[in-house]
């Protein structure tokens, strides 16, 4: 499969985190908090995780992710790093210097856009220009009658509240729609250290094809076989409006239960695998070729010890690639 970032290809510079985690025709590495195993539950215990996000930054990992989980729903499973992503993104800006910090993703319709749109500029000046932002529509219909929400227009608010923080970055912007409207003489502060914060949507988030493509800033997807990725790829990438050398990168996740043994084959888990890292290598190299620009390891089913397999991948997988957002 050839790749689809020829060499020509440029993505356009916003701030210091998304500049040094994606990069046209190179895949960067990153991990997804917490980092941990927890398979008994959907709880994690969240000890050490400040060590550890410090661990995997020194180690040269390009970026840290966190989810948006306001609820604990018992169907979905899975709690994420507990900790409201803002407030712990703001902790994380003070206790970092370097790796890019991130949300995959931000639950747009379940939050008002002047308070995301506040938060993220926070949070972006706090930590030098490091803040990636995820954005979905959401899967959890749970969620959405406890905060007094409709989970059948979250596509209709969601394409709002994107036109309002993008609006927001503007200086004292006069500005209408279904969140509320301005009238040019007052101004929401801070600003992104940049001028914009990086959006990335997450798979379609209810919009028509191609929407991402057009007005988001990458594309955040889940794990499918090389080849039905590539054509993902090949398909959202074809959607980007301007000239021809303009992209926008690609990023996905992938569980994995990294084995003791370099050459131990893979064996599915839920969105991902269990293997040596030797398939893990191939595997991610092929993403590379395909167009994928950055992967968000999870560490929930792996049985290695956490920090061992930190290191154990910063020593025998991050020199593979080229485009690790800084070096250990």
């Amino acid at each position: 499969m050839p790749a689809l970032n020829e060499s020509t290809k440029t993505f356009a510079p916003i701030n210091r985190g998304y500049n040094q985690v994606f990069q046209p025709n190179r895949l960067s590495i990153g991990v997804i908090a917490p980092l941990e195993s927890y398979t008994s539950g959907p709880v994690p215990t969240m000890e050490r995780h400040l060590e550890r996000v410090r661990l995997a930054e020194k180690a040269g990992f390009s970026a840290v992710w966190l989810r948006d989980v306001p609820f604990n729903v018992l169907s979905f499973g899975d709690a994420g790093q507990v900790f409201d992503p803002f407030v712990y993104l703001g902790f994380l800006a003070g206790q970092t210097q370097r790796i890019a910090i991130g949300v995959a993703s931000l639950i747009l319709p379940l939050r008002h856009p002047a308070h995301v749109a506040k938060a993220a500029a926070s949070v972006d000046q706090l930590s030098g220009g490091r803040l990636i932002l995820g954005i979905a529509s959401g899967d959890r219909p749970d969620e959405y009658p406890a905060l007094n929400e409709t989970y059948a227009n979250r596509g209709e608010r969601f394409r709002d509240s994107f036109e309002y923080i993008r609006r927001m970055a503007d200086s004292a912007p006069a500005f209408e729609n279904r969140y509320g409207q301005t009238n040019g003489e007052m101004d929401l502060l801070p600003k992104p250290a940049a001028g914009k914060i990086p959006m990335l949507i997450t798979g379609g988030s209810q919009q028509q094809p191609q929407w991402g493509a057009r007005n988001s800033d990458g594309l955040i997807t889940y794990p499918r076989n090389i080849d039905d990725q590539a054509n993902a790829v090949r398909s959202w990438r074809d959607g980007i409006p301007g000239k021809t050398e303009a992209s926008k990168p690609v990023m996905q996740s992938l569980y994995i239960d990294l084995l003791a043994d370099p050459d131990a084959p893979p064996q599915p888990i839920h969105l991902g695998f269990r293997s040596g890292i030797k398939f893990l290598k191939t595997y991610l190299k092929s993403l590379e070729e395909i167009g994928v620009n950055h992967v968000a390891l999870n560490l929930r089913f792996n049985q290695a010890d956490t920090e061992q397999t930190i290191l154990y991948l910063a020593e025998d997988l991050l020199p593979e690639f080229a485009a690790q957002g800084h070096k250990p």
